[in-house]
């Protein structure tokens, strides 16, 4: 997509695209915005502020259907869905709507393995729907669907009958989660098919290959220190942690990975990622680290990638860059505003909640 690689003509066609989303980009909420969702003394509060914003439309039809949280849920995912396809359609027959793909599919894997996790403890679809953000090829209506499934085995087949790609690594590794009821091997097989594929199609060297490949590259390690971290909690053998790394990541290699693993311990695996760019798991509270909270070292891990997504927005103005950084900071946006709502719902100190959001 890198304009000056190209003719004239599609120099202006980037230009045009690039436009448009700064266009959308206009459209995200304040920062401002969020202190008032906050100050709110209810999710009906919150309703009538988003009201007010560029989410009135979805808001308003949410409704009709739902109230409280339900009515945010739905518009949230609803706006989301309709932002990521309309990015899709001004990219349509251009080489940069490869790249968005591989971007989105991120939120089609964490998708499937959530709904994935929910049929496998049989968690009611209801809060399973919840958790998940349409911003793929799989949309609101086809998630649902997918919830209706009675078990695993139903999920991955309907994705197989719709001939989503990602029911590949699912059907192919079916018979050894069914025998060992470990969801981990799913879970595997989903990201690793993911991951390799997107890398296999980012391999050149224009400047839209590189940037896609570090932000590729940059979850895969992301992904191997959530796998790591769940491995030392679980005391699971070195060796058979090695089975369920990914390859390819950007500062982590497969023998740094390990050494971390042998540390034995969440303290010593963070203190070794001191000399890299996750440092910043070392300033997480040593008592979280010693009771294996995993969850808030992963929320960390997302908040550095929404940080470095978004960051983007400073690249090239006539390259993927842009659209790189309007997807993370749509994510983020829908993101806080999920928090703030659920937190209305739940007796949350005010300080906990801001220590949730992150803030671009």
């Amino acid at each position: 997509m890198r304009c000056s690689e190209h003719s004239t003509v599609v120099r202006l066609e980037c230009e045009y695209v690039n436009a448009r989303i700064k266009g959308m980009k206009r459209h995200l909420l304040d920062p401002s915005v969020f202190e008032t969702l906050i100050l709110k003394p209810d999710v009906e509060g919150i309703i009538a502020e988003l009201a007010n914003t560029a989410y009135k439309d979805e808001i308003d039809k949410a409704s009709v259907q739902y109230s409280g949280i339900m009515c945010i849920e739905v518009a949230l995912r609803r706006d989301f869905s309709a932002a990521f396809r309309k990015i899709l359609r001004f990219m349509k027959g251009e080489e940069s709507e490869k790249y968005i793909k591989i971007l989105l599919g991120r939120w089609d894997v964490q998708n499937i393995k959530t709904i994935l996790r929910g049929k496998n403890i049989h968690i009611p679809s209801a809060e399973i729907l919840e958790c998940l953000i349409p911003a793929g090829e799989l949309d609101d209506t086809t998630m649902i669907e997918l919830l209706k499934q009675q078990d695993v085995k139903a999920v991955i087949d309907l994705l197989a009958t719709w001939s989503i790609s990602y029911a590949k690594p699912l059907t192919r590794n079916f018979k050894e989660y069914s025998e060992t009821r470990d969801l981990s091997i799913l879970e595997y097989a989903i990201d690793r098919f993911y991951y390799n594929n997107a890398l296999r199609a980012v391999k050149g060297e224009s400047y839209d290959d590189r940037l896609v490949r570090e932000m590729v590259m940059t979850e895969i390690d992301v992904t191997n220190i959530k796998t790591v971290l769940k491995m030392i909690r679980d005391k699971i053998d070195v060796e058979e942690v090695r089975n369920y790394l990914i390859e390819g990541g950007i500062s982590l290699d497969t023998e740094k990975l390990l050494t971390m693993v042998r540390a034995g311990t969440m303290e010593g695996a963070v203190k070794l990622l001191e000399t890299t760019p996750y440092s910043f798991l070392s300033k997480v509270p040593d008592e979280t680290l010693k009771t294996g909270k995993i969850s808030v070292l992963e929320k960390e891990l997302e908040k550095y990638l929404i940080k470095l997504g978004i960051s983007r927005f400073l690249g090239d103005p006539l390259s993927i860059a842009i659209p790189i950084g309007y997807i993370w900071a749509k994510y983020n946006e829908i993101t806080n505003i999920r928090i703030i709502a659920r937190w209305k719902t739940a007796d949350v100190p005010e300080k906990e909640l801001r220590g949730e959001l992150v803030y671009v």
